[in-house]
């Protein structure tokens, strides 16, 4: 049960704050060996931030996009919220194009049109800001909800492996898949936690282990390529993940490299579980063959470090997303409940045909 939780004990990181005049963004870049914030004061910056990866996970985008647009709506001059939405669109615009795979990103943004909409004449700056704090206090009582929910899955003594970085540096806090990790040590279901180092960023390296350490979580940090080896050793019963989309036919988008986890642990009975707030659902993505992939600059694959590692003129291939075929996922959790193999027809009984931005 979610009340057995010390969330103060489980969850000391916070990535995004506001200060009232500015937005305070945790750069993961630099973690786990400087702890610096960036100060942004404009939504470009905002923008540039999300990009650069210095804000990420698919919930914390979606947040700090949505202080991006109360940081824009300060730097406009504009008496009515009619004119103000206008004036505010092309900044909403470079937001949007910041990340285009993460559907929380589409989706705060569309929420704070929205609200933008719902105003008449003055007081739209307050509603603004209003919907943003929204955004970012339902994350946090939805990752808690989320992680009680895994948990309850996860028999006493199992280990999981979990990939790239899904707790609170990626969210408003507690995280999704780390959530569900947290909540499973916290009722001691969890004996064992593995985490993967996630090239070519090394955020289960850089970030997870730490972010972990914080809260007095003992992780394991193995090498990608270890994975099925760690699974035929018996190790870990399940391999828990976050989701940047998730499609109307359970197929699941997230960090390059997940796919590969699925299918691995199907071959060595290890369930794998993805877990995601209901942002991250987009019933208009019939599946994953539709989904856009975003691909970065290949020299993040020359260097670890900033220290290049490969010979000058060999090429490289760099998708940041892979996609999950439903049918390798045994449960997808998010905070309106639990969906045991997921495929078309159970996630219509679920979300509908609601659709994502």
């Amino acid at each position: 049960m979610a009340d057995d939780i010390d969330y103060a004990r489980y969850d000391h990181v916070r990535p995004i704050r506001w200060t009232g005049t500015a937005l305070e963004l945790l750069d993961q870049r630099k973690l786990p060996f400087a702890v610096d914030y960036l100060s942004c004061t404009g939504s470009d910056e905002v923008a540039a931030a999300i990009h650069s990866l210095a804000v990420r996970g698919a919930p914390a985008i979606g947040i700090a996009a949505a202080w991006g647009v109360v940081l824009a709506a300060n730097a406009i001059e504009s008496a009515g919220a009619a004119e103000a939405a206008t004036a505010l669109e092309p900044a909403l615009q470079r937001l949007n194009a910041a990340r285009p795979t993460a559907v929380n990103l589409s989706w705060a943004l569309a929420r704070m049109r929205a609200a933008l909409a719902r105003v008449e004449g003055e007081g739209w700056r307050e509603a603004l800001e209003r919907e943003a704090r929204a955004i970012a206090s339902e994350d946090l009582a939805a990752n808690r909800r989320m992680g009680a929910l895994g948990a309850s899955l996860i028999e006493p003594g199992s280990g999981v492996l979990t990939h790239c970085n899904t707790g609170s540096l990626a969210t408003a806090g507690f995280g999704t898949a780390l959530g569900v990790i947290r909540a499973g040590v916290a009722q001691r279901r969890i004996d064992a936690v593995f985490a993967g180092e996630t090239r070519p960023w090394l955020q289960g390296a850089r970030l997870t282990v730490w972010e972990l350490q914080q809260d007095g979580i003992d992780a394991t940090l193995i090498a990608d390529s270890a994975a099925a080896h760690l699974m035929k050793s018996g190790q870990v019963q399940w391999v828990v993940v976050g989701a940047d989309r998730i499609c109307a036919n359970g197929d699941v988008a997230n960090k390059i490299g997940t796919y590969q986890l699925a299918i691995a642990a199907r071959h060595h009975g290890v369930k794998f579980m993805v877990v995601a707030p209901s942002s991250t659902v987009d019933m208009a993505t019939a599946s994953g063959d539709l989904i856009e992939i975003e691909e970065r600059d290949p020299a993040e694959l020359h260097a670890v470090g900033g220290s290049r590692t490969v010979s000058e003129g060999v090429a490289a291939w760099n998708p940041v997303f892979d996609v999950t075929p439903h049918a390798l996922i045994d449960a997808i959790v998010t905070e309106q409940g639990t969906i045991e193999h997921p495929d078309a027809a159970s996630m219509q009984a679920a979300f509908g045909t609601r659709a994502a931005p």
